[in-house]
């Protein structure tokens, strides 16, 4: 029979970022094996460390995190992955959050997540929706291409941290490719600014960006 085994994953994201931290607690977790991610961010798609990890678990076994924010990119993505988890009989445990999803208590946390994430979802496509309104009324009205304002950039950087590609979001709101890859590009550079001198609000709405290009 075989013996039930504790994968540990860990992440930082840049490559200056000190790991040991997560390494010691996983370690202290009882993980006898652990995978890691080096200068990756959590928006990044492919993670071999994290494909490693789910590759090694079998049924009856746990997957520990140091805290959820270092397995999913978002809400949404985090119910996906615990989903294929559980579908897979392999249980998930966060230190930091006392999340153990083999317990009554963990189910139920990830439950309400769930709703919450499917709320998450009809926010992000009601805003889609009304700044590719706004945007095509814009067009129409000036009758020249439409320039996304702050409030569509913002929707469509949420749609594109939920997996919307590059070229469905500038459809969806009106402007070419290569304009809404200009303004994604310029909100990173600002939110690089932002943080540099001091203005946490700014930097935190315009980081974004960078998680839904990484």
């Amino acid at each position: 029979m075989r013996v039930t085994m504790r994968i540990g994953y860990a992440r930082v994201s840049t490559h200056d970022q000190n790991i040991d931290m997560q390494l010691n607690a996983l370690a202290g977790a009882g993980c006898e094996r652990i995978f890691t991610d080096h200068g990756l961010s959590g928006a990044s798609r492919t993670r071999p460390g994290l494909m490693q990890a789910r590759d090694s678990l079998a049924a009856g076994d746990t997957l520990v995190i140091w805290r959820l924010d270092r397995l999913g990119r978002s809400l949404s993505h985090l119910i996906e992955v615990v989903a294929e988890l559980g579908r897979r009989e392999i249980g998930l445990y966060s230190i930091s959050e006392s999340i153990d999803t083999a317990s009554a208590g963990g189910i139920l946390i990830f439950h309400i997540m769930g709703a919450l994430a499917e709320f998450e979802r009809a926010l992000i496509s009601e805003r889609t929706k009304a700044g590719m309104w706004a945007a095509r009324a814009r067009g129409s009205a000036i009758g020249r291409p439409a320039k996304l304002q702050p409030d569509e950039i913002e929707a469509a950087l949420e749609a594109l941290e939920q997996g919307v590609s590059l070229a469905m979001a500038a459809r969806q709101f009106g402007v070419s490719r290569s304009t809404l890859y200009r303004r994604v590009r310029r909100s990173a550079e600002a939110a690089k600014t932002a943080k540099a001198i001091g203005a946490p609000q700014v930097a935190r709405l315009c980081s974004k960006v960078g998680r839904a290009t990484s």
